[in-house]
């Protein structure tokens, strides 16, 4: 069956994974292989003041809302184009003031039920994907993720009750359940994906990144896949419940550079690297949940766990390298660039070579460090970085996205 609106592409029934897409047509390495509106999207706070509420573009002198003066706009056209959505949160946000604090994700379903209520024709994400085609999965939900879409649903009902009527709380659990997967909904997950999703403001655009030949499936990635094989199918089936079996996962090739030790005159126990991975991953898991940069603990912590790792694993491990990743955080949040450009020098080669091709993590480490080097007047490495920067975000975000721009220009002033 054709997707109505994605010329060259296929829906099908893919062995094992359920619905799939395949190619109908060859795609090379940086073909748009479609685009497609969100249906409904919301700003993050933090993002709040550098970007339009409406069009998500990124600039300076944006006008803020009258009202709330907490939403920031273009232009008044860009502010009309909101408001439906807007008024959802302008009042509230008035009224609660500092307490108004409702995740993202409960901002998110009260924007679609409410488009739901105003929507009489299928919109174009709708005519490639239904929501009530994702997948909820409340049957594989544990206490934690029930108690959590319990949790949602009660700040729904607490900071929305005036401006929407809910449906029941059954089809708000399976709402929720639906919009924390919307990553996997249309195509299926590889760790080795054909293709990536970037996004032009509210557009996402979905670009080839391997050599795609007709009948092959597009497949995506759900997850960071920096991390070796049992530490992404974990993070798969906690998430999206189910274990992958790409051609990566079956082969683990990667695996012996992820997990590289350090060479020690008595190698370490198969049972010390088991704990140390162990210990890595509940370090990460914590500053996942409670990372702040402002937390004065925070550098000694990294540092420390930085040091009890390196201890077994070598310096291109991917669990050290993560702890490296938050350290230049440290180091750029305390404006120390020597030691921010320093950690980024360790990151970027292994980076490079634990990724897939393309990948976004990978350029967005070449815009730090190039960007380090031309402050630390390094010009000649400052430039090369940027450059191969570039290289990338023209195959993943296309040649004519405005940070291609951006940092195409950044390197013509430099001239």
């Amino acid at each position: 069956m054709k997707n109505e609106g994605i010329a060259g592409t296929e829906r099908f029934a893919s062995p094992g994974k359920g619905r799939g897409l395949r190619a109908v047509k060859h795609f090379a390495v940086g073909d748009l292989v479609f685009a497609c509106p969100a249906y409904s999207y919301v700003l993050t706070v933090n993002e709040r003041g550098a970007h339009c509420e409406y069009c998500f573009t990124r600039k300076e002198g944006l006008s803020k809302c009258g009202k709330c003066k907490q939403a920031y706009y273009c232009e008044i056209d860009c502010q009309k184009g909101d408001w439906p959505m807007h008024k959802l949160e302008c009042t509230a946000m008035c009224s609660y003031g500092e307490n108004w604090c409702p995740s993202e994700t409960v901002r998110l379903v009260a924007r679609i039920i409410m488009k739901q209520k105003v929507t009489t024709e299928r919109t174009q994400s709708e005519r490639l994907l239904l929501l009530s085609e994702f997948e909820a999965h409340l049957d594989k939900l544990d206490s934690e993720k029930n108690e959590m879409n319990q949790t949602d649903i009660a700040a729904l009902h607490h900071f929305y009750s005036r401006h929407i009527d809910f449906p029941d709380d059954q089809t708000l659990t399976v709402l929720f359940g639906q919009v924390r997967r919307i990553g996997s909904t249309l195509m299926n997950h590889s760790c080795s994906p054909n293709v990536i999703v970037t996004y032009k403001g509210t557009v996402a655009e979905v670009r080839a990144v391997q050599d795609i030949q007709p009948g092959d499936e597009i497949f995506n990635s759900y997850i960071d896949l920096l991390y070796p094989t049992d530490d992404r199918n974990e993070r798969l089936r906690d998430s999206y419940f189910f274990t992958c079996v790409c051609n990566e996962c079956a082969t683990r090739s990667k695996d012996g550079g992820k997990m590289a030790l350090q060479k020690l005159s008595s190698p370490p126990q198969p049972e010390e690297v088991r704990k140390m991975v162990h210990y890595a991953r509940n370090v990460i898991e914590e500053f996942r949940r409670a990372k702040h940069y402002k937390n004065i603990l925070f550098p000694t912590i990294c540092e420390l766990s930085q040091e009890k790792m390196s201890s077994i694993f070598a310096d291109t491990n991917v669990y050290v390298l993560h702890m490296m990743y938050q350290a230049m955080g440290v180091c750029l949040y305390m404006q120390d660039w020597d030691g921010a450009m320093s950690y980024g020098e360790k990151i970027i080669q292994p980076y490079s070579v634990h990724y897939p091709a393309y990948s976004l993590n990978v350029a967005s480490m070449y815009l730090k460090l190039g960007r380090l080097y031309l402050g630390l007047e390094r010009k000649t490495q400052g430039v090369k970085a940027l450059k191969k920067a570039i290289a990338i975000m023209e195959v993943a975000h296309g040649k004519d996205h405005h940070y291609v721009t951006e940092v195409k220009q950044e390197v013509e002033e430099l001239k």
